[in-house]
């Protein structure tokens, strides 16, 4: 493709992207994706703070795992700290996706976000990128949040914790002894799910507040 065609490429596919049809965005996102083009970066990544389809979302992410890392993630990194709450969650979930273990210490600034989405795609960035030995100090960050937010939330929370596999019983031990009752419970139903990934977690949480004798957090 000659300079021209790439310049059309370029041009055809940032107009389609911003258009009304979110079947024409999904098309352009998988375009940019097949031909990756860095002067997209821009684009891709503004697109990610508004797109209201999940689907046309993860082409988004898709494109952007296809251009130079180089490129693409200084570009995430800054929008770490933009207002846009679902600026910021694209972003942790395309470099989870990526998988810079440097972008690391960035992520866990937004473990306890303010906003529960953003916070979720904290955890689950964090467990995918933690550096080798760094399991442990991870999972007390991360129990520092036991028993936020609703059911997904706390679920969540769950399976984020439990990914980082052996590290994780100790700091789940500790939690269970939590003077908060809804922690103790929360922890309680995660250590249940981390020795058996297909028990049900409903059923854990739910036994746990029993005996703790509390209801379910509001």
């Amino acid at each position: 493709m000659n300079t021209t065609d790439r310049d059309r490429s370029y041009s055809r596919i940032a107009a389609a992207l911003a258009g009304a049809d979110s079947s024409s965005r999904l098309r352009a996102a998988l375009a940019a994706g097949t031909q990756p083009d860095p002067r997209l970066v821009e684009t891709l990544v503004a697109r990610c703070a508004v797109e209201p389809d999940f689907f046309v979302r993860d082409m988004l992410t898709w494109a952007l795992c296809r251009l130079p890392a180089d490129v693409t993630v200084p570009r995430l990194l800054a929008e770490l700290r933009s207002d846009v709450p679902q600026a910021r969650s694209q972003a942790l979930h395309t470099l989870s996706k990526i998988g810079d273990l440097q972008t690391f210490a960035s992520v866990t600034t937004l473990l306890h976000d303010g906003d529960d989405e953003v916070a979720r795609s904290a955890w689950r960035a964090a467990v995918a990128l933690v550096p080798p030995g760094g399991e442990g100090t991870l999972a007390a960050d991360l129990a520092t949040a036991l028993g936020r937010g609703d059911r997904d939330m706390r679920l969540s929370l769950s399976r984020a914790l439990a990914g980082l596999g052996e590290p994780v019983v100790p700091v789940l031990d500790a939690a269970a002894t939590s003077p908060d009752p809804y922690v103790r419970a929360h922890a309680e139903a995660t250590a249940q799910l981390y020795r058996d990934p297909d028990s049900g977690f409903d059923d854990s949480l739910k036994a746990a507040t029993r005996v703790a004798n509390i209801g379910p957090r509001e």
